[in-house]
């Protein structure tokens, strides 16, 4: 099948921290427009999966592709370029708490701004009309100007998908984005994430513990356990038993 109809493609691919195999022997592809669902107890291998994905960190082995590019074979500058293609959300928000939220949603630039423009911004904000169209399609453009610490956990989190959308990105993944919300909080952010990326095209791919959200608001979903893939299957196919599997107690730790 021809490479370029899928965005994302994993081939055997390894990664250990020090001697900890953190991902066993993985195969992947992924579509363009698909959105995945990584599910799996803590400790799977789910945020390192995400991390090789966006190329901040590279394969122990295997091969990781990412819009038609092997990324371990890419130098630094054309990294950079791939991964400004790749938005990614995570749980902590990773935004500056003492800016304003237009700041942090004007931080989706910088992988094109030149140094002097993203200084001058900090200073005097530009791309204004921008922020606040990014921030409408997140339901808060009357937040433009808040200082970023005055927001809720989940408009917090409605900047940081923001400052996604300012990239435009061909991709946008999603790490335990709502592992530190409340539920309704949690499913205003996985409504607005399928949403998004349903309306714009995009593909979606979020690591979750949450298998109830995995179902509703996934069309595939890939299982991984002690870094391994345990099933890859489309949402309906999931049964009982696949769940039990996933999240069973391994007998070594009783």
């Amino acid at each position: 099948m021809d490479r370029s109809s899928f965005i994302f493609e994993f081939k055997n691919v390894s990664h250990r921290f020090g001697s900890f195999p953190a991902l066993s022997n993985i195969n992947l592809r992924i579509r363009a427009g698909q959105r995945v669902a990584l599910v799996g107890p803590s400790g799977a291998g789910k945020s390192t999966l995400i991390r090789l994905l966006n190329g901040t960190l590279l394969p122990t082995e295997g091969e990781v592709w990412a819009l038609g590019q092997n990324l371990s074979r890419l130098g630094p500058a054309e990294l950079r370029q791939v991964q400004g293609q790749i938005g990614t959300v995570y749980q902590q928000f990773h935004l500056v708490n003492n800016l304003r939220v237009i700041h942090n949603v004007n931080a989706g630039h910088l992988g094109h701004w030149p140094f002097l423009k993203a200084v001058l911004s900090l200073v005097w904000p530009l791309e204004v009309e921008t922020a606040t169209r990014a921030l409408a399609q997140v339901g808060i453009p009357e937040k433009l100007y808040e200082r970023t610490d005055r927001l809720s956990g989940g408009q917090q989190q409605r900047v940081a998908i923001a400052r996604v959308l300012i990239q435009q990105p061909a991709a946008i993944l999603a790490d335990e984005p709502i592992a530190s919300l409340d539920p309704e909080r949690s499913r205003e952010i996985m409504d607005l994430l399928r949403d998004l990326s349903r309306d714009g095209g995009q593909t979606l791919i979020t690591s979750l513990h949450a298998i109830d959200f995995a179902r509703s608001h996934f069309e595939r979903l890939i299982g991984l356990r002690e870094g391994r893939l345990l099933f890859d299957t489309p949402t309906p196919a999931l049964t009982p038993r696949m769940i039990e599997q996933l999240y069973k107690i391994s007998t070594a730790a009783v």
